[in-house]
């Protein structure tokens, strides 16, 4: 397993002042996923973006863990409306031309 893909869990703590715990309560929601390799556990680097979001909702705006796993579950059901309708705005098209 390549590990420049994944950043450590210990690092995030530091640099984001939060305890591992809520790395753990994030993996409880499934808001991200937690990979162990040789007795550290890392998070891959995509989801950097998503982590500090989730950070700034629950220290900013002090939205708890459901909240925030609504919120990501709206936000994902959004995404993919908007998906479905730029192919079906394209099929369109096909049929206009």
């Amino acid at each position: 397993m390549n590990l420049e893909n994944y950043i450590p869990l210990n690092q995030l703590c530091l640099s984001y002042k939060v305890e591992m715990s809520f790395f753990t309560r994030l993996n409880e929601y499934d808001l991200i996923e937690i990979i162990s390799i040789e007795k550290s556990q890392f998070i891959h680097k995509d989801k950097a973006r998503d982590i500090e979001k989730i950070i700034r909702m629950h220290q900013e705006l002090e939205i708890n863990f459901e909240g925030i796993e609504t919120i990501f579950n709206l936000l994902e059901k959004i995404n993919t409306l908007q998906e479905e309708l730029v192919a079906t705005k394209n099929k369109l098209k096909m049929y206009e031309d």
